[in-house]
């Protein structure tokens, strides 16, 4: 499914758009998508929102908080099953680290199915990541 990619930063990204691509990559199982409310609110506090568009339909996101000083959190990357293994998720990880400010450290957490695409990316694993589950 080879077609003409537009990515830009699009910080106006609306929450039925954002969950659709997430039900489409396969993370919307690790999101509250059935809280639109809260998916709305996610997007709002982002920090960096870049959007991989095809044809103007949404086909892959990435979502980041950053201080834009030291450290960027990669929350969200997202592609559309049908243009995985195209290079956009790359893509999106170097956008938002180019929007971030290349001085910063990427962070994420991976999804238990990508594992094993970061460190084919470029991307470093750490040790020790600890986190306190939200309620």
């Amino acid at each position: 499914m080879e077609q003409t990619i537009t990515y830009q930063v699009e910080s106006d990204l609306h929450a039925n758009e954002f969950i659709d691509v997430l039900e489409r990559s396969g993370l919307a199982a690790r999101r509250p998508v059935n809280d639109v409310e809260r998916m709305d609110k996610m997007l709002r506090e982002a920090d960096i929102i870049v959007t991989a568009r095809a044809g103007g339909r949404l086909v892959g996101v990435s979502r980041a908080i950053s201080d834009f000083a030291f450290c960027t959190y990669l929350s969200d990357l997202a592609v559309d099953a049908p243009f995985q293994r195209q290079g956009i998720g790359q893509a999106l990880v170097h956008r938002t680290h180019e929007a971030a400010g290349r001085h910063t450290h990427l962070l994420l957490v991976a999804a238990p199915t990508a594992e094993g695409y970061y460190g084919h990316i470029g991307m470093e694993q750490h040790p020790s990541c600890w986190f306190l589950r939200g309620q």
